[in-house]
């Protein structure tokens, strides 16, 4: 049963990948904080390890089928890209030193704060720069690319949930924001996987069946199985979905996120 949960969720992760540029953490963390409950405090450690290796896959596939006229708006962002693996080793090494629980509800609020963000704040459902608007999109200050990546990191969630937003506010349509936001979460993720991958569990027991570091190789496994396959199709055939209603459907996705985890908490 918990085999073919993960493999659903990967089907639903690999659509969020190209809708939203989620490459994993927001839909990753909370089920693998399920599957893998009998860890108990490590569970939510275990998941968001677990999350940011998926993260790189899934953003690096996804980064490699956009089309290169997309990834040009990223022309010069060289130190952007290297502040944000910066940041994400940091937050990754973190990780290892924060309780459990608190990086469980340091997502939530964090999910939270940015879904009032996007609904509240003028910017993001509407973005400037579109309706035929002339100014065109501002480039991300590359000094934001170390707390981006080190918060993304820390929690799990990879970078789209703070760069999907600040692209939209710089005027790209969620398509393109959220294609955008692949690259910039390989970036911080390649080196926080590395982290964890080199991170003992915290357990009695020895280390767990299946764990490599803080790592669950199956049920990374069978999360990317899921999302690969779809990640292809949907690049090959995007689907056409009003600007509007696809940021409406990014904040949805966080509402329940928000809910699921405050469900799961320890």
């Amino acid at each position: 049963m918990d085999l073919l949960v993960l493999l659903g969720v990967g089907l639903l992760t690999g659509t969020t990948t190209v809708l939203f540029g989620f490459g994993g953490g927001f839909v990753t963390v909370p089920v693998v904080v399920w599957a893998d409950s009998a860890l108990g405090g490590e569970a939510t450690r275990v998941a968001v390890a677990t999350s940011v290796v998926v993260m790189v896959v899934n953003a690096g596939f996804a980064t490699a089928v956009t089309p290169r006229r997309t990834l040009a708006a990223l022309r010069g962002g060289g130190p952007l890209l290297l502040l944000l693996a910066a940041g994400g080793a940091a937050g990754a090494f973190a990780t290892r030193l924060a309780p459990p629980a608190l990086t469980h509800w340091a997502f939530v609020a964090y999910t939270a704060v940015t879904l009032a963000d996007v609904l509240l704040r003028p910017g993001f459902l509407r973005p400037r720069g579109q309706a035929g608007s002339s100014v065109p999109p501002r480039p991300l200050p590359a000094l934001a690319g170390a707390p981006v990546g080190a918060l993304a990191a820390f929690l799990g969630v990879g970078g789209s949930v703070m760069t999907v937003p600040a692209m939209r506010r710089a005027g790209h349509p969620m398509r393109v924001a959220a294609a955008l936001a692949n690259p910039l979460t390989l970036a911080l993720s390649l080196p926080a996987a590395t982290v964890h991958l080199a991170t003992a569990p915290a357990v009695a027991d020895g280390t767990p069946l299946g764990l490599v570091g803080l790592v669950d190789l199956r049920a990374a496994t069978a999360l990317l199985l899921g999302a690969l396959p779809v990640i292809a199709l949907l690049r090959r055939h995007p689907p056409h979905i009003p600007d509007r209603v696809h940021a409406w459907a990014y904040a949805g996705l966080l509402g329940v996120v928000v809910a699921a985890m405050a469900l799961s908490g320890p």
